[in-house]
């Protein structure tokens, strides 16, 4: 299924890529991406030869009724693992021992350092967290991902695609050997990532936001409120001339 869903993007979005030499033919890797919008986990596993594992909230393989079913197909089918997030740390610890399982397999794991989509197409600082663990735990190399213009094909909130030609630059494996076992040192973890993030940085071209992505949706969500909130305070005014009825 994964070649079938893989071809039919390749056909309709004709997807450009550059270093895909950089992925090893056979062994683990970890491929860590930024995130631009809900088609990433498809567009990237749909030009490499070899099968990439991304974590999915366990909810796409759950849902009931025909759509629920033909959803979850569509995800295992494009590589996609399902995890349980309930609850922020059993969910963190579920993607982790997930990706080390991947990994431990010799297969490639896909990973979003940001934790989510970023809200504005900047890119933001990457938690600490999967990534890192994984890394040192392992000991597999990270492989630095930046997906271009795919924001633009399925922004947040749409359902039909636009279509368009993404692009996905593939960046040179990074080496954390170094630091292997040292998973439990946060800020050899907060090393690690921000290593990551600036390679990533360097390939999608990215201005860089030293907040995380959940802060700035944070920020923006309270914005919009208050700007709708001030809106709906404010009298309505007719045009030039009018006055204001008391």
């Amino acid at each position: 299924m994964k070649f079938s869903i893989g071809g039919s993007l390749k056909l309709a979005f004709r997807p450009w890529v550059e270093g895909l030499e950089n992925i090893p033919a056979e062994g683990p890797a970890i491929l860590a991406s930024n995130h631009l919008s809900f088609s990433d986990s498809f567009f990237l596993p749909a030009v490499l030869d070899r099968k990439v594992t991304f974590i999915a909230k366990a909810e796409y393989f759950t849902s009931p009724g025909v759509k629920g079913k033909l959803t979850a197909a569509f995800f295992k089918g494009v590589g996609q693992l399902p995890v349980d997030r309930s609850g922020a740390r059993g969910a963190g610890e579920a993607a982790i021992k997930s990706g080390i399982d991947v990994i431990e397999r010799g297969e490639l794991f896909g990973i979003y350092p940001e934790g989510t989509r970023s809200p504005d197409g900047r890119l933001y600082r990457g938690k600490p967290g999967g990534l890192a663990r994984v890394a040192l735990a392992t000991g597999a190399p990270v492989i630095p991902v930046a997906m271009i213009d795919t924001e633009k094909i399925q922004p947040p909130g749409k359902v039909v695609p636009k279509l368009m030609r993404p692009g996905i630059r593939i960046g040179k494996p990074l080496d954390f050997s170094r630091y292997h076992g040292m998973d439990g040192d946060r800020f050899i973890l907060r090393s690690v990532t921000d290593e990551v993030m600036y390679e990533i940085m360097k390939l999608s071209g990215q201005e860089y936001v030293d907040i995380y992505a959940t802060a700035a949706k944070r920020q923006i969500a309270d914005a919009e409120k208050a700007e709708k909130a001030e809106k709906g305070d404010r009298p309505d005014r007719g045009g030039k001339g009018d006055t204001v009825a008391e």
